[in-house]
């Protein structure tokens, strides 16, 4: 396989772990409800730059460290899960939706750069990537490309599923169909993660 074989396999690789529904993207899609495209930006901009940190510390060795302390490991299991019921739960009691409401206001940057920590989703994507296309004894300028183009993937795909949300809140000012909407997205934030969170996938 080529350089640039490799390449391409590796952004479709990225393409596909973001784009697809998660944890990420059903907190975007959310946002991107409640408080339209702009004001979800900087959560977005969290997410991309976490899951590039994530993936450089995981390439640069912290993915081997997990899996020789399990203990370690299935705690950060059952910080994800509290965590992640948390949000399902603030997801499917928002209310009715009100372009002013605050209910999710916490989830800007900084929340999307540390969520990505407890995030099972990015953590499978960050170490399967680092086992798959990183080579061994892989340099800091290597680890350090594929932590950008995974950051800027993220950040593309992120975006769109704001977009998305923004595009649909014109649908949901009716309260039945708001919360309808509400506790459809926190069942798939859950059905979409818990398997990964307590399958086979170590995070």
């Amino acid at each position: 396989m080529t350089g640039f074989d490799l390449l391409v396999s590796y952004v479709t690789f990225c393409a596909i772990m973001a784009g697809t529904p998660g944890p990420n993207n059903m907190m975007m899609l959310a946002s991107g409800v409640r408080h339209g495209t702009r004001r979800s930006l900087p959560l977005s901009a969290g997410v991309a730059v976490g899951m590039a940190v994530l993936f450089g510390a995981t390439g640069s060795g912290l993915g081997a460290a997990f899996s020789a302390l399990p203990l370690l490991a299935l705690g950060l299991r059952f910080v994800a899960a509290a965590f992640l019921l948390w949000l399902a739960w603030k997801i499917a009691t928002a209310g009715p939706l009100r372009r002013n409401d605050d209910d999710l206001e916490i989830l800007g940057f900084g929340t999307g750069v540390a969520f990505q920590w407890i995030n099972p989703k990015a953590w499978a994507a960050a170490m399967s990537a680092a086992a798959t296309y990183l080579p061994e004894g892989a340099g800091f300028g290597t680890v350090g490309a594929g932590a950008a183009i995974m950051g800027l993937v993220a950040l593309c795909a992120t975006t769109l599923w704001v977009v998305f949300g923004t595009w649909l809140s014109r649908f949901l000012h009716e309260p039945r169909r708001a919360h309808v909407f509400n506790v459809a997205m926190a069942a798939l934030l859950l059905v979409s993660t818990l398997p990964i969170l307590f399958g086979k996938l170590a995070i």
